[in-house]
């Protein structure tokens, strides 16, 4: 083979590489960027559910000793996140603070009720579990009423149902058109090898021997796609930890830990895949079927 030629098809083989790293690159920061979305919209979803509260008023002959073992054991509950407790006094003195005047001076007695405020798991906060607690602490005899928003519980439970289905459709698409991309690219490598997988088998090769350096070739190219696909989202997570620094994106090292091991998981198993059916496929045609 001339030296030329021989020079040219390692460019081209070269070239072949980078678009595929760099195909494999861009679909895996695409996907790393929709993952990012999943993992905090589901933090965001569980803060905005753990501000929600279920309000307990006690009636007025519960003792102070009453009221302390009763916090306790709701504060030992599976369902409560934190608990506040407002005293009847301290209850006058914010709502004469709101209104503007101190309304006992007319009043003559304070008819506001001792009130414990209770922060539910984000698990907890559904029209159905929230009705639930109602019911059992009704039947308390501490309790004189019980009090939340649930118009507000039903409204955010239906939207985040309905954006979370969304998020999961685009999700599913997002990485079946990912796969289909890296498999394309991958092929194409494949592609061009076609003739030297055809002689290979030619001479007695099994169809495992030939696949094996392909599928290691694929799978190589996938993580270094990977590797370069985390560094562009490291660098989109250091902007947005700076602008956002609430949603803590630098401090959530589950999540992090989560986005860096799936992204790489994903190209593993897709260049697997994808470069096992390509080189299965080649390995299946017939010598004249090469040429189309």
């Amino acid at each position: 083979m001339p030296p030329k030629f021989e020079s040219y098809q390692k460019r081209r083989l070269a070239s072949s590489y980078i678009s595929v790293v760099i195909s494999i690159a861009l679909v895996l920061f695409m996907v790393g960027i929709l993952g990012l979305v999943l993992l905090k919209s589901t933090l965001v979803t569980n803060r905005v559910k753990e501000k929600v509260a279920i309000t307990l008023f006690l009636k007025d002959n519960v003792s102070r000793k009453q009221i302390n073992k009763f916090k306790a054991s709701i504060a030992e509950e599976v369902y409560t996140k934190r608990i506040i407790y407002t005293s009847k006094k301290q209850a006058a003195k914010k709502y004469s603070k709101e209104i503007g005047e101190d309304f006992l001076t007319f009043l003559g007695e304070n008819p506001l009720k001792n009130g414990i405020d209770i922060f539910l798991k984000a698990d907890f906060v559904t029209p159905e579990k929230m009705e639930a607690l109602e019911t059992r602490f009704l039947k308390n005899a501490f309790v004189a009423d019980v009090s939340y928003d649930k118009p507000l519980i039903t409204l955010l439970t239906e939207n985040i149902q309905r954006i979370s289905f969304w998020l999961l459709v685009f999700s599913g698409f997002f990485a079946l058109v990912s796969i289909i991309l890296i498999n394309s690219a991958i092929r194409l490598t494949i592609y061009s090898k076609r003739f030297n997988i055809k002689t290979m088998q030619m001479v007695g090769a099994t169809k495992s021997f030939i696949r094996r350096p392909f599928i290691w070739q694929g799978i190589k190219l996938g993580l270094f796609g990977a590797f370069l696909a985390l560094i562009g989202l490291a660098v989109v997570i250091y902007y947005l930890d700076k602008f956002a620094p609430s949603l803590g994106f630098l401090k959530d090292y589950i999540s992090l830990s989560y986005l860096g091991g799936g992204v790489l998981i994903a190209a593993f198993l897709i260049t697997w895949f994808s470069t096992f059916f390509a080189t299965q496929r080649f390995l299946n045609l017939q010598t004249e079927e090469l040429y189309y």
